[in-house]
């Protein structure tokens, strides 16, 4: 049976990053895009991850023009973008589908390992957060509205 430590994907910068090398530390992950009313979460998700950075947390975002067509720059545009408009730390992938034919294989693991309401896998919309402890366990799926300061609870008890 695969885990999360047995993916592997491209930062924003074309580099391959693999998730094991972040066993022991408590993961969230996020589908961002630029241009959605979700956006200014940004803000909030860097807030959290300068504030549980040194205690092995690490969040991962990654983009995604598949709602409404509202990440549709490059992996460079979406980088500036994102370190001018709120000055994110936090590694960013290169640009991804989390649904249909073009899943990356991340997505479809999250998806099968914490399904939405009523056992949905699909991702309805961009910010849909995924909460993963030390051992690689998907332990919560937060949907796109959740605010990340009202993750801070749960990071809590993983850390």
């Amino acid at each position: 049976m695969r885990t999360l430590f047995d993916y592997d994907f491209k930062n924003i910068e074309g580099q391959e990053v693999r998730l094991r090398d972040y066993k022991d530390y408590v993961i969230l992950i996020v589908n961002t895009a630029s241009k959605c009313g979700f956006t200014p979460q940004f803000e909030g998700l860097e807030r959290l991850y300068q504030q549980y950075k040194q205690k092995k947390f690490i969040i991962i975002g990654f983009p995604c023009n598949q709602f409404q067509n509202q990440d549709p720059g490059s992996n460079q545009t979406i980088q500036a973008f994102c370190d001018n408009t709120y000055g994110v730390s936090f590694l960013l992938s290169e640009k991804i589908e989390v649904n249909g034919l073009n899943t990356h294989p991340l997505y479809n693991f999250l998806k099968s390992n914490a399904p939405g309401i009523l056992g949905s896998k699909r991702i309805k919309w961009n910010f849909t957060k995924f909460l993963i402890d030390r051992k690689g366990v998907v332990r919560k799926r937060f949907a796109p509205y959740v605010k990340p300061s009202q993750i801070s609870s749960y990071i809590e008890k993983l850390i």
